[in-house]
This record gives structure tokens, sequence and C-alpha cells, in this order.
């Protein structure tokens, strides 16, 4: 008869007589495998929103002929349809505009042709109409095509926003308010097609013409075109300046633009794992420890080795397994709102995402499973296969673990050493592999927590005289307590270490990056006032202004002289796995300060001037741009054009990198007039506030612009970037909270297995109170350890995300800035913690019942 059986139901029995031991290892893997979890169902709900959206716009389509940033000319479908032949074509025109009924939120406004649309998207088919409105689904769709200033909407938002059929929606354009009516609301036949129509508003293409401002010009024109087509014909007639693409490209540049965004989330997510590893090592060796007279008793009897390691392992597989299914559901609570503040960094740094739902995708939940299962088993090991050695004899010798775990301080320390010099080389590697510089990240943070015991020995050495002095007797007892159970305190402060390290270096890099910025804009933002049309995020482009509009503001008392920008997406041939090229043209550099990585001229100034470009450090990084590999192709309305790069800059306006050049040059090669942005600089003495106020309420009144001062446009960009970064603060709260539970768990342990020795101390006339302190005194000790371990690990964690992952993920260069301020915070929080998580057991020891304590092995 096979034995697993009864070694599953001893298991079963001892976890259910150790119940709040069971519990705190459940709860240290639910809430590590709960961040995973939740943070990859974000990313993947973010970029699944994105990707259905976009395909639900492309539908059948294979091919696109798009143009720059004018469109293209309508007579071009004409001649793809009537000359070509190609009959599954069809025209459209899409923008974002901000809707203010729904807050602002920003709708992505897609015009088509209701009669070549068909085989292409089947929107019009499902189109549902309210009872209130004296409309059939018919009449509907006859409006929709032939009354002006129409649209159809998402049934889904219409309902969440309470809009129904006969009711209007107004536009905020540069222009001045449009109010369009909804005549229906779009109904699909499926979850993830509602999903993808969720931000959506579907009009007829002559009114999306007349709302985007581009009467007789078309965004793109799609295509069905048969495999092995023979492009050169339709190639051939493309006006300068479009190109024919494939729809898959659109999803490659997605996925290259956020890969690295996703990437930081999840690495900092598998932290808490890491600090979860160190607790569940530490309850797996308590169990071990205070089973060792039964194990003993079980070798006795027969029992061989293996099968004392299956009884172990069984128990932390059958936790582990309970902590996971439990941190699964937990992930996808947690994800519902995670998505929403990965949504809005993902829009705010990249592309327009209005995710609102989480899709539970199974291999993130197999993947959550196995990670979870795996990281327990793996931390379980080694304290199983100590099991095995417990002998019949000697086993009352409780001091055996103690003195083994002495004499594995060399090892330890020297494993600790090898990681970290293992982590060094792998940073040494020259390579931009992000995967590369967090496996190195992982091997100095966790080698770093090596060192916890040899220096726990030290510090509590050390403070002996230090807290016999102000705590007498008891102030003598801690420390020695702390050291004597080293195999234990050791695993929990260094779980502590890791996460209050993770404060601090993620602290560290935050402020960093918030005061290289800050320089950043002091440098940059030279104009008093900007001015801007309403745009779909911070880093979407606007469909521009008229250049009238400078002009208007040059005219008012007040403005000494203004500057104007032109931000536009450009093709860059010799760079297909890469995402268009952010264009940005200027009538001048308003930032006279402006870094320099390397150039070429005396200034900026020169430089644009001679019809040269300067690009961006995250764009230099990406494509190779060098003082020796210095020039870039753009596709023109003119064609193709190559560009001399005559300087690099640093620039944190987005992580994909832009190009600059002068607004003359850019006349020169592109038809567009429009443009982006006004700075707008005041004569000295003038009213700033006045200014703003004279430019909102007369000058620009009614035409839908946003006028903002230097200051408010500042407070703007930290709004944004507290936004990006909030997913942070989660993070680290939870591994704080996993490491707390750690601490917890260690001082349960060490109350358990010394109830005989607190009996005796009660015996010979130590008060409760006294016992409560003697327990606060060893978890304050073990704080501060923790804290003082913490700061160098998080300081060279921050060094490695400032000067290596943020480098290779993003592009950006940004300095070294620790804070005194974030030191003692987080020195603070770990010893906080530790105290905290000694209240409990100290309490315990205050309720201790001496002849009970006493008659405990």
């Amino acid at each position: 008869m096979s034995p697993l059986p009864t070694i599953l139901r001893l298991a079963r029995r001892n976890l259910s007589r150790r119940l709040l031991q069971s519990v705190l290892f459940v709860l240290g893997v639910a809430l590590g495998v709960a961040m995973v979890v939740s943070i990859d169902l974000a990313n993947l709900s973010a970029k699944r929103g994105f990707l259905l959206s976009t395909r639900s716009l492309t539908g059948e389509a294979t091919h696109q002929v798009i143009g720059g940033m004018d469109g293209l000319p309508t007579d071009l479908y004409r001649q793809l349809r009537v000359e070509l032949g190609l009959r599954q074509s069809a025209p459209v025109v899409e923008g974002y505009v901000p809707v203010a009924e729904l807050g602002g939120q920003p709708l992505r406004l897609l015009g088509v042709d209701a009669f070549a649309d068909a085989p292409f998207r089947s929107y019009l088919t499902n189109v549902s109409v309210s009872s209130e409105v004296n409309l059939n689904a018919a009449d509907a769709l006859n409006r929709f095509v032939a009354t002006p200033n129409t649209v159809l909407m998402s049934e889904t938002l219409a309902n969440r926003f309470g809009i129904r059929p006969g009711d209007s929606l107004t536009l905020t354009l540069e222009g001045g308010a449009v109010s369009l009516r909804v005549v229906g609301t779009l109904n699909p036949e499926d979850a993830a097609s509602a999903q993808a129509l969720e931000n959506l508003l579907l009009a007829d293409i002559a009114t999306a013409q007349a709302v985007i401002g581009q009467p007789g010009r078309i965004s793109r024109i799609d295509l069905i075109l048969p495999d092995g087509y023979d492009a050169a014909p339709l190639e051939a007639i493309l006006p300068a300046g479009a190109r024919l693409a494939r729809v898959t490209e659109e999803s490659s540049a997605i996925a290259q633009m956020t890969a690295a965004f996703e990437l930081n989330l999840q690495a900092l997510s598998l932290l808490a794992l890491v600090v979860g590893a160190f607790l569940i090592y530490n309850t797996v060796t308590f169990n071990v420890v205070q089973r060792r007279p039964v194990i003993g008793t079980l070798r006795s009897l027969g029992t061989t080795r293996a099968q004392i390691f299956t009884l172990i392992l069984s128990e932390a597989a059958l936790l582990a397994l309970i902590g996971t299914v439990i941190g699964l559901a937990l992930g996808v609570i947690l994800g519902r709102f995670t998505v929403q503040i990965v949504s809005l960094a993902i829009s705010n740094l990249y592309f327009t995402s209005n995710v609102q739902t989480v899709n539970v995708d199974l291999f993130t939940l197999v993947k959550g499973a196995f990670i979870g299962m795996g990281i327990s088993l793996v931390a379980a090991l080694i304290p199983s296969w100590d099991a095995t050695r417990t002998a019949p004899v000697g086993v009352m010798r409780r001091s055996e673990l103690e003195d083994q775990a002495q004499k594995l301080l060399p090892l330890i320390t020297g494993v600790a050493l090898a990681m970290n010099v293992l982590g060094l080389g792998l940073l040494a590697i020259p390579s931009k592999s992000v995967v590369l510089s967090f496996a190195a990240l992982f091997c100095i943070v966790v080698g770093s927590a090596l060192f916890t015991p040899i220096l726990l020995v030290g510090v509590m050495r050390a403070v002996v005289p230090l807290t016999e002095r102000v705590f007498g007797l008891l102030g003598r007892m801690a420390p020695r307590a702390v050291e004597r159970s080293l195999s234990r305190t050791s695993v929990a402060v260094a779980a502590l270490t890791v996460a209050v390290s993770v404060i601090v270096g993620v602290s560290v890099m935050i402020a960093s990056f918030r005061t290289t910025v800050a320089d950043w804009l002091d440098s940059t933002l030279g104009a008093d006032i900007f001015i801007a049309p309403p745009s779909a995020g911070v880093n979407q482009f606007s469909l521009g202004m008229p250049a009238e509009v400078m002009d208007q503001v040059a005219a008012v008392d007040g403005i000494e002289r203004v500057s104007a920008a032109r931000q536009v997406t450009a093709i860059a041939p010799d760079y297909p796995d890469q995402p268009p090229a952010n264009l940005i043209a200027i009538t001048f550099d308003i930032a006279p300060s402006r870094r320099f990585i390397w150039n070429t001229f005396a200034n900026s100034a020169e430089g644009l001037a001679a019809g040269q470009v300067m690009v961006s450090e995250p764009f230099a990084f990406r494509r190779g741009i060098t003082p020796e590999n210095n020039t870039i192709r753009l596709m023109t309305d003119n064609g193709e054009q190559t560009f001399t790069v005559f300087g690099v800059i640093y620039d944190y306006t987005t992580d994909q990198g832009a190009v600059y050049m002068q607004l003359d040059t850019y006349h020169t090669y592109w038809n567009d007039r429009r443009v982006s942005n006004i700075g707008a600089f005041i004569t000295p003495g003038a009213d700033l506030e006045g200014l703003v106020d004279t430019l909102e309420t007369e000058t620009l009144a009614d035409q839908g612009l946003i006028v903002q001062s230097n200051r408010s446009l500042r407070e703007g960009v930290f709004v944004v970037f507290d936004q990006a970064f909030s997913i942070t603060i989660a993070l680290r709260l939870l591994a704080t909270i996993v490491a707390f539970i750690g601490i917890l768990s260690a001082l349960l342990a060490l109350q358990l297995e010394n109830t005989r020795q607190y009996g005796l101390m009660r015996a010979i006339g130590l008060t409760p109170a006294q016992l409560g302190r003697f327990t606060l005194i060893q978890t304050g000790l073990m704080g501060f350890t923790s804290g003082l371990l913490a700061l160098p690990i998080g300081l060279a964690l921050a060094a490695v995300l400032i000067f290596v992952i943020n480098v290779r993920s993003f592009g950006w260069s940004m300095g070294f800035m620790p804070l005194p301020g974030q030191m003692a915070q987080a020195f603070t929080v770990a010893i906080s913690a530790a105290l905290i998580a000694g209240v409990y057991p100290a309490w315990r020891l205050g309720r201790l019942v001496t002849a009970r304590a006493l008659r405990a092995e």
C-alpha cells in the first residue's frame, strides 16, 4: 500500500492545527501572485483594447494607402476604384475628438462611405434606435447617410453616459464647438466587438471631413488585395508622401512602443514574490523545527527520508495551491482597478486607450499559477531537505539548527558576494536587453539581501552596550535572542530588507526623474503663455489650428513675440521596425539654454536655419544616430527626403523620441500650413494672468483653444507624470505588506518555539509587560537592521534602474538624486513595520499561562 495517502492526511492535519501560520503562508503567496496577475491583466487588457479598436477600424482590410499629415486627395480613391479596378476599396477619414457630454473624453471619429464600406466593416448591419424616438433602423441609416452632422455611437458607451438616439454631442474643437446628433447606436454581436467599438463615433465621410476640417481629403484608403497581387501599378500612381502598407504593421508598432513599459511593471510586481519567497522559506523552516520531535519519532518508527521530504513539501504545496488560487482571484479583482491606471498611463505616454474592462486571459492565469507554485516549492525545498537530516537521536537538541545556521554564515556570505559579482558582470555585458538588465538587478537585490545574517550578527553584538544602557536587562537579552534565532530572524529581516529596498530604489528613481524633468522644463518652456487645441492625450498630436491664430495672438497688447510649432508623424523608411517618427517643426527654438548631448553647431538656431534637424535622445538611442551616422530619411509630401542630424538633445516629451526642424524647412517639403501650438512671450512688466484671461475670453473666444500660463502647463506635466507612476505606489505598498507578514510570521514562530523559555522568564519574576517590551525590542532591532541594509541596496537598485534599465527601456538619461527625506522615510518604514508586527506577539506573551508554558516542549 502506498504511504502517500497517509502522508497527505498527516500534512492536512498539521496545517489545520497551525492555522495562523498557514494563513500567513497563504496570504504571502496570494498577495504576490495577485500583483503579478493584476499587472499582467492590465497590460494585456489595455493592449488588447487598442488592438481590437484598431482591427475594428480596419475590418477585413489587408492593406491601406496612407497619406501624410495632409491626408490623401479624394480623387486618388476614384483612380484606384475606376482606373485600377480595385472595387474592394473604401475611403476613411479619422481623428480624435473630445466630447463635452462625456467629460471631455476623447472618442475616435471614423468617417466612412456607407456604400463602399460593407466588405470591410459590419457596423451598419446592427444599428439600434430608442423606442422614444420616432425612427426605425432603416430611417436611422437614411439620416446617417443623408443628413449632415449625424453620428452613430457604441451602445455600451451610450448606456454608460445615458445618451439616447436623438441626443446631441458637443465636440470641443479648435474652430469652436460642433454639435452632432446621435441617430442610432451600434449594437455588435459579441463582447469583443462591443469593447472594440467602445470609444468610436461613426459618421458619414462628408460629416467627418467637415468636423475635422479636411474637405476634399481623406485619411486613408482601405483595400482588400488578393494574395500575390502586383502592387507596382498601384504604387506608381500614389502621390508623394503616400505609401501602401499592410494592416499588420500598426500592431507591430504598438507592441514595440509599449514593450518596455509593460516589462518594467511586470518586473516590479515580481519583486513582491521575491519578498514572498523569504516568507515561505521562513514559515516552512519553522514548521520543520517545530516538528523535529515528531519527525524524529517518525524516523525511529521506520519512516524514510524520502517520505519525510514528501510530507513537508506536500504541506508547502497544499498551502501554495490555496494561496495561488486566492491570488489568481484577487489578481482578477485588482486588475479591474489597475487596468484603469495602466490605461491612463498608456494614453499619456503612447496612444489613446479608454479600456474599462479586464479581459481574463487563460495564459496569464496559468503563468500566475506557475510562478506562485514554482516560487513556493523552490523556497520550501531547503527546509524540506533539512527535515530529512533529523536523526532519531538528538531530536531534542533544539540548538542544532542554530548551530548549523552559524556554521553556514561563511557560505551564505560567499553566495551573496558571488550573486553580486554575477549581477555586475551581467550589467557589464554590452547589450540593450532589458531582460538581461532585470536579471542582473535581481541578482544584486537578492544577493545583497543574503548579507543579512552576517550583518544581523554584527549589529546585534554592536548594539548590546547601547540597548543595555537604555532598556536595562531586557536590552541586553533582546539582541542575543535575535542572534540566537538567526535561522529565522535573518530570513524575516531579509524579506523586510528587500521590500524596503524596493521602496528606496523606486522612490529615488521617480524623484530623480521628476527633478530631471523639472530642470528640463526650466530650460525648454521658454515662453510665458502656451496656446493649443484640445488633444486626445498629452502625447497625442492634435489636428492643429490655422496659422492665422498666430497673428491674432501677436496683435494683443502686452505680447512681445510669438513662436509656433507643428507636431505631426512622419514615416522613416530606414527604420521599418520602429513606429513613425514624431516630427516637431518650430519657427524658432524657444529653449535657448537647451542641453545637447552632442552637436555640430554653436547653438540650435544655426543648425535649424541651415535646414538640418536635431533629434531627441530616445530617438537617437532607438535608431543608432551618432555623429558618424547622422542622416535620416523621412517621407514628405514631396517624396523621400534625407536630412542631416546636427545634434542630439535631452528631451522627455516621449520615450519614442522626436525630430525637430525649422517650420520653414517643414513648409518646403510638406503642404501642411496648420500649427499645433503657439508660445507667446510677454513684454516686461505685463500682467500675465490678465493676458491669459484676455486671450481666453476675447481674442480666442469660441475657438475651442486652451490657453495656459507657463506655470499651469508645468503643473499639468507633473499631473501626467504622477499618473504614469501611480501604479508603482501600489506595488511598493503591497511589497511592504508581504514583508510585514514575514516579520509577523517570524515573531510568532519565535514565540511558539520559545514558549518554555518565556515560561521560565515569567517564573523567575518577569512581568507580562516586560515580556511584551522584550518582544518589541527584538522587533525594533530587526527593523533597524533591515533599514540599515535596505538603504545601500535601494540606492544600488535605483542606480541600476536609472543608469541601465531606464536607458535601455526608454532611452532617457537622468541624474541620480537621492533625497535625505526619502532615506529617512524608508528607514522609518522598516522600523515601524517591524514594531507593528511585534504588537500582536507581544500581546500574546502578556496572556501567557506560566504553568502551561513550563509544560511545553
